[in-house]
């Protein structure tokens, strides 16, 4: 028998449904829910993966399709330089409002959900991390675990390339977990810097953890990947989530 189940729902927003894959571990629950942010080429066999291990340490993972106002339901784009070009067109396309909506979304279908329970966190990894980190100022969510999150330092996120994701950090109630590589050239040390530097600043409650690693060094396809950070990442993670 299966100790997992792999299900999908069309959810509405305003800009039209809005996919979203569901790994919940089998059994009547209810289970802890985490809101799973992807990485620009949306839900791919690694963020599959990587669902699958959480929901099998008994959480509901809820993983949307980012850009689903843009690409049909369904959509991944391949670890190649045209799927890296049309995410990263996508990520600075999309309105800041509309990943703002998504979240709400998510966190309304969450909690009418009969296999939900409890607390409700986000975890993301590359452009999922920032997103992750941005559903913690929605107040139904209340931890975030943010895995090298992009263009949180340049504030860069969404159309016109000017978000409010830094600024506002000194005023989110959520409790947070950030995991950096050092040799990840899409967030140098400054820029990490910079990160730390506000949340010491605001009095939040915050973990920093930096490994000697690339970017998207959980991805478990191509030269990147490390595994034995992959594991040690998973036991932080999942540490944090049963803490706060």
């Amino acid at each position: 028998m299966s100790t997992l189940t792999e299900t999908h729902v069309d959810l509405e927003t305003r800009r039209g449904p809005m996919r979203v894959h569901v790994f919940a571990p089998t059994g009547s629950g209810p289970f802890p829910a985490v809101i799973f942010f992807s990485e620009i080429f949306q839900v791919t066999g690694p963020i599959r993966r990587m669902a699958a291990a959480l929901a099998g340490e008994g959480h509901l993972v809820a993983v949307p399709e980012v850009y689903h106002e843009f690409e049909p339901l369904g959509t991944v784009l391949a670890y190649d330089q045209a799927g890296s070009d049309r995410g990263n067109e996508l990520k600075f396309t999309k309105e800041l409002a509309s990943y703002d909506e998504d979240v709400d979304v998510l966190v309304t279908w969450l909690r009418g959900h009969e296999g939900v329970a409890g607390e409700i966190a986000s975890y993301g990894v590359c452009l999922g991390g920032h997103l992750a980190l941005r559903a913690g100022f929605h107040e139904g969510v209340s931890a975030v675990a943010c895995f090298y999150p992009t263009d949180v330092h340049t504030a860069t996120l969404g159309a016109g390339k000017s978000d409010d994701t830094l600024r506002r950090l000194g005023g989110m109630e959520a409790r947070m977990l950030f995991v950096w590589g050092r040799q990840d050239p899409h967030i140098p040390k400054e820029g990490r810097e910079l990160i730390h530097r506000t949340l010491e600043e605001s009095g939040r409650d915050f973990e920093w953890h930096e490994f000697n690693a690339a970017h998207a060094f959980l991805r478990d396809e191509g030269p990147r990947y490390n595994p034995s950070l992959a594991r040690l990442c998973m036991g932080i993670l999942l540490r944090f989530l049963g803490e706060k």
